[in-house]
């Protein structure tokens, strides 16, 4: 999966601040995108007649707003997610790391993995609750915003509700990390040079390629994790899920019986058409927050430009480039001190 690329000379604070940032970005920009998937998943009458019809039906019914349901829960999933996810991350990889301080390709990916369902695990109520405000007419809406949402739904529909179709998650890890996988093993071969020779725009297009495939295939896990999360007997059409079931199987296989097979690839086609804009707002934001943080912290000239600050050692990390600004002062200090008493004397 693409994913910006770590930097020592960054805090963990700053590392976590320009992730979120950019990823509250990206997701509203893409969220039209976004709620035309899910609601495809799902099932509503919003996505009968295709993708590019979706959006207009979505625009008549509901109006213009109705394509940022659920952003601002998603925005603010982001944050515990990330957080989680890169503390899990680094845990793990931490106790596969050789003497060297290397880490194999697949062993990153299998932690990667690992990390995201321990985030998802954490911040899943939130993923429900961004299901609901989508799935909703936002013109006769049920639940109005994130505390509303989680008091109705666990007063009505008990806990379970909250963590429904979570399995889907731990299964639709591994057909995404094969996925990904699949991907980066050939890049080599793809780009005929090593991999640590690449540049900015070939890691930004291996990132959307193993985004496309890993998505794709996991994505039956996600349209059934999508409905299971939607459909509630307390809501108009049964949350607007066009099947009904009982469970993470039966509803395979009503999705199957009463659809087709290619039912549980709804919303592909949105899908796929956000990857790139998506992860190129990411990636642009990300370093766009990165320079900013990197001229704070000493490292560069302008938070324009990357051009380097003379005479800064760059393997240093900021609070080991602090110590080592204070430590000239203060022998500086000392030496003057050390010089006006010798003159006394």
């Amino acid at each position: 999966m693409a994913t910006v690329k770590k930097d020592d000379r960054l805090t963990s604070s700053q590392s976590l601040l320009c992730v979120g940032f950019a990823g509250v970005f990206s997701k509203t920009v893409t969220s039209p995108l976004e709620v035309v998937k899910i609601l495809s998943q799902i099932g509503t009458f919003h996505c009968k007649r295709g993708f590019m019809h979706s959006f207009v039906f979505i625009c008549q019914n509901e109006g213009l707003r109705a394509f940022w349901k659920g952003n601002m829960v998603s925005c603010l999933r982001l944050f515990p997610y990330s957080a989680i996810h890169l503390a899990t991350y680094k845990n793990i990889v931490h106790l596969h790391i050789d003497e060297q301080g290397d880490i194999s390709q697949w062993r990153a990916i299998v932690a990667g993995g690992l990390a995201g369902i321990s985030a998802a695990l954490a911040t899943y109520p939130l993923e429900v609750v961004e299901t609901r405000l989508i799935a909703q007419n936002c013109q006769e809406p049920m639940y109005r915003g994130l505390l509303h949402s989680l008091s109705i739904i666990y007063r009505n529909e008990g806990l379970q509700a909250l963590y429904r179709g979570f399995s889907l998650t731990v299964l639709g890890a591994v057909p995404f990390s094969v996925g990904c996988y699949a991907v980066y093993v050939n890049l080599d071969k793809m780009w005929q040079e090593r991999h640590v020779r690449f540049t900015s725009l070939q890691n930004f297009i291996n990132g959307c390629l193993a985004a496309g495939v890993a998505q794709t295939l996991s994505f039956p896990f996600e349209t059934v994790k999508k409905r299971m999360q939607a459909q509630s007997l307390l809501l108009p059409h049964c949350g607007g899920v066009d099947v009904h079931f009982n469970g993470m199987i039966d509803c395979f296989r009503q999705v199957i019986k009463n659809k087709s097979v290619m039912a549980l690839w709804s919303g592909l086609t949105a899908n796929m058409v956000k990857i790139v804009p998506y992860f190129g707002l990411l990636f642009s934001c990300f370093e766009m927050c990165k320079q900013v943080c990197l001229y704070r912290n000493g490292y560069i000239v302008s938070p324009l430009s990357y051009k380097l600050k003379p005479g800064v050692d760059q393997s240093l990390g900021p609070y080991e480039l602090q110590e080592f600004k204070r430590y000239p002062r203060n022998r500086k200090s000392h030496n003057a001190q050390s010089s006006s008493i010798g003159n006394r004397w």
